[in-house]
């Protein structure tokens, strides 16, 4: 009998680098990874993804949700050999796009570690495995906790902390086909940025953080202005001026880079998501071509969650 009970994770994707929240700001957003395994007689373990993951090419022992479990069971002292059984893995997450896809992996491996055992979910675990694999605590924290997350950088641990976001607060997600890896995204920004620019960022943030909280549009609009890294970022998505330029048009409130891009985020009116989405698309994409996706989000609130266990 195996010593691995069957299991479901769940875990939001997050946007991240929220306009002048660069490296601070994250929030968890409704388009999910499962995760469910159930365990078998034999030793291997088979590996079944759909939906976003389908078509993605994985190098061995390069699948960041597999080496999420394996750390979770090492660390339970279950040794780093994976469970023998079927793993199925669906993502509704567009992959390069800017909305947290290899968080969300190594979140749901760590959540599901705990799962199979039977042991207490661990999000503080989640979320510091999560950071020490890819750096990114803007996206672990949403991912692992849901909501508006800021992570703070003392000494040697990052602090992760919930801030409020109102329900009145409309998001629309858009992004071509290209891709936009995070290194591509780091490498254009600046070495050093003016003492201006960082006191202007200061200021911004502030106003992002109230304006999230109270609905307040032209405290959002100034929050997402930033000098850091959109504008050097911009020329790596093709259309994205226009695109941030006609949702502005169209009534957005702010509009900015989802993570490292590809894709666009413009926050409005609840009931203006859908509109914003489909117009940043008509820009970004005006021929609709495969791999380009548009939708309205909501925050997500709950994070990374065991779905089901034990049967």
């Amino acid at each position: 009998m195996s010593r691995f009970q069957a299991a479901t994770v769940r875990v939001p994707c997050s946007t991240s680098n929220l306009g002048s929240g660069f490296d601070t700001l994250g929030l968890a957003l409704d388009r999910y990874l499962d995760a469910r395994f159930e365990p078998g007689d034999g030793e291997g373990l088979e590996v079944e993804r759909t939906g976003t993951l389908a078509d993605v090419a994985f190098e061995p022992g390069a699948d960041i949700l597999l080496q999420a479990l394996q750390a979770g069971l090492a660390e339970a002292g279950l040794g780093w050999v994976l469970p023998g059984g079927r793993l199925r893995v669906d993502s509704q997450i567009p992959v390069a796009r800017g909305l947290g896809s290899s968080a969300a992996a190594s979140v749901a491996g760590w959540l599901l570690a705990q799962a199979v055992t039977g042991a207490a979910v661990d999000r503080d675990g989640a979320f510091r495995t999560t950071m020490d694999r890819e750096g990114h605590g803007d996206n672990a924290a949403p991912c692992a906790y849901g909501g508006l997350q800021a992570v703070v950088h003392g000494g040697d641990r990052a602090r992760p902390f919930s801030l409020p976001i109102h329900e009145e607060i409309g998001i629309a997600y858009a992004a071509p086909a290209t891709e936009v890896s995070t290194r591509q995204a780091r490498e254009v920004l600046p070495a050093q940025v003016g003492h201006g620019v960082a006191v202007a960022g200061l200021g911004r943030i502030t106003a992002l953080v109230q304006g999230l909280a109270t609905a307040d549009p032209e405290l959002v609009g100034l929050g997402m202005k930033d000098e850091l890294h959109v504008p050097h970022r911009l020329a790596l998505i093709p259309g994205a001026v226009h695109a941030m330029s006609a949702a502005a048009d169209a009534g957005a409130w702010g509009v900015t880079i989802s993570g490292s891009g590809s894709g666009l985020l413009a926050f409005g009116p609840v009931d203006q998501a859908s509109e914003l989405a489909e117009i940043l698309l008509q820009v970004l994409s005006p021929g609709r071509e495969a791999g380009s996706v548009a939708f309205a989000v909501r925050p997500e609130r709950t994070g990374g969650r065991v779905v089901e266990a034990g049967s």
